[in-house]
């Protein structure tokens, strides 16, 4: 094994575990709410925590696969920092904004402020991670990840035990991330030489401007993946909200395999573009998604062997009755993490156009189909609603992804 491919496997297995404990944390939190501050609380946290990553998206913006991939040396780490601290701002302020013109109650309003307070600080971690994976040390990323991880976990747990308080359990991951940020990954970042970088101001904000496709399908998916929520949130009550949040726990496993998947291979991905090997960026792209597909098949036959006597174990409530309803819960996370490898790889290529067209349609099916079916068929209709719209955008990027494959290879 060359020393090129110890790196890989290095990075690709550091960041797996890193991105399995930071996305296995919100599962962790509910059940912590669940288990200690009641169902109806927990639809709170729930419905929260999901508005918190709808807003997340304002101050990624971009994101990082669209700077891992950009090529231009205009912008230097310098600009995506600065850019980075200007759209968390404006992620803060819409936040406040939509809790007060939603008319929520005080405390429904704390803990969505104060999730997303948390989020922005993890929006800004991001563009560090960045920068570290630009420098092909993803496992730097992975390390950083799995810290934030453990740590938050342990002080929300220790908090809310004894104090019983979400609020300042909240506080407290805000805290610990703050710190590893501070500590860990300004070091890896090396954000003294970074900040040092002289450039032009101009490309700050010209982030905005070519990067917002790339924004505006991120804030469209993170609604595909919770328009159903937001649906049980004006036509169910809390502790329905709760139940449904814990039988979607389980889809953030596929989705999560989607990323870790991906992000190893961004670096790959662009080099291969930048050489004009389309046929191997296509091979690499159409493995990852059959990975996806194989892995979903899994996860599915062990939801339906075990998965509902498994969560009625951790968060202490009958589920018996929704069985199926996991099932095509987590078959339309299969279908979405094969979309999110065809969405970065487009993003890669930078036809991000064509990707918002698909997410603009495939959320105003969500928005019609999820208020549709859960005002008649409840959580029921929340699920089938939530499998549609995922199948959807599947079949939409794979007409696009084969589309944009042949006009290069004709090119």
């Amino acid at each position: 094994m060359t020393k090129r491919d110890n790196i890989v496997k290095k990075n690709f297995l550091y960041n797996a575990v890193g991105s399995t404990v930071n996305a296995s944390i919100s599962l962790i939190f509910m059940i912590i709410v669940t288990r200690i501050n009641g169902t109806d609380k927990a639809g709170i946290f729930t419905f929260a925590f999901s508005t918190s990553c709808l807003f997340q998206v304002i101050g990624l913006f971009a994101g990082r696969a669209y700077q891992v991939t950009e090529t231009n040396k205009n912008y230097k780490n310098k600009v995506f920092i600065y850019n980075r601290i200007i759209s968390c701002i404006l992620m803060f302020v819409a936040s406040v904004l939509f809790v007060v013109i939603r008319g929520y109650n005080f405390y429904k309003c704390s803990i969505i402020v104060l999730l997303i307070m948390y989020k922005m600080v993890e929006a800004f971690s991001e563009v560090l991670y960045g920068i570290i994976q630009k420098n092909d040390e993803l496992y730097k990323v992975g390390i950083s990840l799995f810290l934030k991880g453990i740590l938050s976990v342990a002080s929300f747990l220790i908090l809310d035990i004894f104090t019983k308080n979400i609020e300042l359990s909240i506080l407290s991951i805000i805290f610990v991330n703050i710190l590893i940020i501070i500590f860990y990954d300004f070091k890896n970042a090396e954000i003294i030489n970074v900040l040092k970088e002289k450039i032009n101001n101009k490309f700050v904000f010209l982030i905005f401007k070519f990067g917002f496709f790339t924004f505006l399908l991120t804030i469209l998916t993170q609604y595909i993946i919770n328009a159903s929520k937001y649906a049980i949130d004006g036509n169910m009550s809390n502790e329905s909200q709760t139940i449904f949040g814990i039988i979607l726990m389980p889809a953030t496993l596929v989705i999560l395999c989607g990323q870790f998947l991906i992000h190893p291979f961004l670096n790959k991905l662009t080099q291969l573009l930048k050489e004009k090997r389309y046929n191997e960026f296509k091979n690499i792209v159409c493995k990852l998604v059959v990975a996806i597909f194989i892995f979903g098949i899994i996860i599915d036959i062990i939801a339906y062997l075990i998965g509902i006597p498994f969560l009625e174990l951790i968060y202490g409530i009958s589920l018996k009755k929704y069985k199926i309803d996991l099932i095509i819960i987590i078959t339309g996370a299969v279908f979405f993490g094969m979309s999110y490898i065809f969405s970065n790889a487009l993003i890669a290529t930078r036809n991000t156009f064509i990707q918002a067209l698909i997410f603009i349609i495939t959320s105003l099916f969500a928005l019609v189909a999820s208020n549709l079916l859960v005002s008649k068929q409840g959580i029921y209709g929340a699920s089938i609603s939530y499998m549609l719209s995922m199948l959807l955008l599947l079949v939409l990027f794979i007409i696009s992804f084969l589309f944009v494959s042949k006009r290069k290879e004709g090119n």
